[in-house]
């Protein structure tokens, strides 16, 4: 494939595998970075090399193709035509000629540390081709306030949007993206393929990532269920692997003891914290979770309810990472909504082992200005999710969908359900991974 001063060669995609010649190399350092997420996060093998009379005899130079902004943007359109063709060709395969006849759609958010965007993929049988529908992403950080990033690495920002332009077009997909939050460029972008690379894979599977949107659509209900339903062989997988562990925390303040299995829940929950609201906030996680567990606390709760609280999340959160292991072959990143009376959350999780705690949550400016949510107070509220999510080496965004005068309590209780439903799917083994890290890195203990 000749184009202008370079040509593309060896370019495979292949679903679930590895291709002949695994080599991504466009002679720009930062998109092949990029694009190894494919690799990762949609669970697709991608290979694509790119040659120019540019700085021929030096093809080491991961940069070669940096060059004029003209050039840099051609090749990046380019680069996104031909993997864009191959993505259309999963999509073909990946569905009966009476199923690619139905429009589908598939939405992730993928969570970093400084940044959460949400893609958004349909298919239309009647479009022709694909297209760009939304694109907000820039600026690219906010470092300088008003622009953000030009450039990273070699790479221009602005031809990002080239590049996932292009794909759309010859992917044949209507293509959403919208930044949610971010302040680190580099994030953004990162965040951007990784949700991408995770829409493509729901897309190719057949699944999505709502609550709601499952219960409207018999065919996803029953792809999901066919994947990570309690008949799959990712359910048998996580329940064989009999995961889960105990500990004793003992202070002046104190005394806690915790038991948890993932198994499935059929041990079921047991929360005495002495905290009504803990209790229903861990009791709604763990049955949403489908894991058992059993947490006993004797705390100073004459003093207040901060030890108790605090003390509870946090051995709660050194469990779980625990129980969880390396996090080898775990599916690690999902997000799901949940409704409780009127409050409405969106909880987006990654098994990262870089704990982060993003929200909208509106605790401290509720509309009653309440104190206690029940008879936990709000602000131990928001530290118990920061405890947990520190000692579960998590990140974790949480998005609130509803207005401020949302009843607290009631905010709460749809935190722990949409969290506990995402933790479910992201703590999921997923044996088409055959005990590989989902990561470009290749692991999380690093």
């Amino acid at each position: 494939m000749s184009v202008a001063h370079f040509t593309i060669t060896n370019t495979e995609v292949k679903d679930l595998g590895k291709p002949l010649h695994a080599c991504i190399d466009t002679g720009l350092g930062f998109l092949d970075h990029m694009i190894d997420q494919f690799n990762s996060h949609a669970q697709v093998g991608v290979s694509i090399q790119v040659t120019s009379d540019v700085g021929v005899g030096d093809v080491s130079n991961k940069n070669r193709h940096a060059g004029s902004d003209q050039f840099q943007e051609l090749l990046m359109g380019q680069v996104g035509l031909a993997l864009g063709e191959k993505f259309n060709l999963l999509i073909q395969q990946s569905y009966s000629p009476i199923e690619i006849k139905t429009k589908k759609t598939s939405r992730f958010c993928c969570p970093l540390d400084e940044a959460l965007v949400e893609c958004v993929l349909i298919t239309d049988p009647i479009r022709s081709h694909g297209i760009l529908e939304t694109f907000n992403l820039s600026p690219y950080g906010t470092y300088p306030l008003k622009t953000g990033r030009t450039q990273i690495g070699q790479m221009k920002t602005a031809f990002i949007k080239t590049f996932f332009h292009n794909i759309a077009l010859s992917s044949g997909l209507e293509v959403h993206f919208v930044k949610v939050r971010g302040k680190n460029g580099h994030h953004i972008i990162e965040s951007a393929f990784k949700a991408f690379s995770r829409a493509f894979r729901n897309l190719l599977d057949g699944v999505d990532t709502t609550h709601e949107s499952l219960s409207d659509d018999l065919f996803k209900i029953q792809r999901t269920d066919t994947l990570w339903g309690i008949h799959s062989s990712s359910f048998r997988e996580s329940i064989s692997k009999e995961r889960g562990g105990s500990s004793r925390r003992s202070t002046k303040e104190t005394s806690i003891d915790v038991d948890m299995k993932l198994d499935g829940g059929e041990y079921g929950v047991s929360i005495n914290t002495g905290i009504k609201m803990l209790d229903s906030f861990f009791t709604v996680l763990s049955r949403e979770a489908m894991m058992s567990l059993s947490v006993q606390c004797c705390g100073d709760l004459w003093v207040d309810d901060h030890h108790s609280s605090e003390d509870v999340a946090i051995a709660v959160g050194k469990n779980l990472n625990e129980s969880l292991g390396t996090k080898a072959g775990l599916n690690r990143m999902w997000c799901s909504e949940a409704k409780y009376g009127q409050a409405h959350v969106e909880a987006v999780i990654d098994l990262s082992n870089r704990p982060c705690l993003s929200h909208n949550l509106s605790l401290e400016d509720n509309i009653d200005g309440d104190e206690y949510a029940g008879d936990l107070s709000i602000e131990m509220f928001e530290h118990v999710l920061d405890s947990l999510v520190m000692n579960g080496q998590m990140t974790v965004h949480l998005l609130q969908k509803c207005d401020s005068s949302t009843c607290v309590s009631d905010l709460v209780m749809a935190v722990g359900m949409a969290f506990g439903r995402t933790l479910r799917y992201c703590m999921a083994v997923d044996p088409r991974r055959a005990g590989v890290t989902a990561s470009s890195k290749g692991t999380l203990s690093a």
